[in-house]
């Protein structure tokens, strides 16, 4: 693997799917890992030091800090999806959903790129969607904190230009993880969407079910270690490059009548 910004590296939602795939192999290649996810014991195996850490605990996260001294390559991807219609779905769950996917980096980054900026270099990996750049019906609020995800990366990226610390956006599609099984879906019977957006959740739950394993997100992130100038985003695999190519090309209105057909399913 090369590695072209050092060998001290965080990774967020180190416990399970892309984040697991991602730790476990930089661990294998040499590096320093400090694994964060929620609901492990404190430890430390093989080249991974993993911490229990809610990502959204602005304090316990600061506390976490003060011991790590060196951050050379951050791969945020701790993250959760909600799904349901958009006009009925309750704020508490849209507070959490933001919470974790956008807030989560955010805190983050607040202290992995004081680190960075001391040393003039680093690298920081936000792992996106491409749900980032097209909305999903019944997944609204997904959307919107990918969408955030994306315009707060490409801003720090600007920002950190000076300080020679880069950022990139690796955008994956249906990937088959733990993350299907953990979507929260709010849907109660009789609301007046409840049949078409059962339909929808289990379209999309059939897609990540036969999705693309984890590694080949790992793979592509690999891939933007090794690059001393990455770019601002990157899909994973050839069909979601074609599909962030047609996002690009199509007509707004095409595309919404597209996303409409495969996502919200008649009977």
């Amino acid at each position: 693997m090369k590695n072209v910004y050092g060998k001290n590296v965080i990774v967020t939602g180190a416990t399970s799917g892309i984040g697991k795939s991602i730790a476990l192999k930089l661990a294998e290649e040499g590096c320093n890992v400090i694994g964060i996810g929620l609901g492990v014991e404190n430890h430390t195996e093989g080249n991974i030091r993993y911490i229990n850490l809610d990502v959204t605990d602005e304090e316990k996260v600061k506390e976490v800090f003060k011991d790590i001294k060196e951050v050379d390559i951050a791969i945020l991807a701790a993250g959760f999806g909600i799904a349901g219609p958009a006009e009925i779905m309750p704020i508490e769950y849209a507070r959490k959903q933001m919470e974790i996917n956008y807030f989560g980096v955010m805190n983050m980054c607040s202290n992995i790129i004081p680190l960075m900026r001391q040393k003039k270099k680093g690298l920081i990996v936000a792992i996106s969607s491409v749900a980032g750049k097209v909305t999903l019906p019944m997944q609204s609020h997904y959307s919107s904190s990918k969408y955030a995800l994306e315009a707060y990366i490409e801003a720090l990226r600007m920002e950190l230009k000076d300080f020679n610390i880069k950022t990139c956006l690796v955008e994956p599609g249906d990937t088959k993880t733990g993350f299907t099984g953990a979507r929260k879906t709010y849907n109660p019977e009789g609301n007046p969407y409840y049949d078409v957006c059962t339909r929808s959740v289990e379209k999309q739950r059939q897609y990540e079910i036969h999705g693309k394993p984890p590694e080949t997100v790992r793979d592509t992130v690999l891939k933007v270690i090794g690059k001393k100038n990455p770019p601002v985003r990157v899909a994973v695999g050839f069909e979601y490059k074609l599909v962030m190519l047609l996002i690009r090309i199509l007509p707004s209105k095409a595309l919404d009548s597209l996303l409409y057909k495969i996502y919200m399913p008649k009977k």
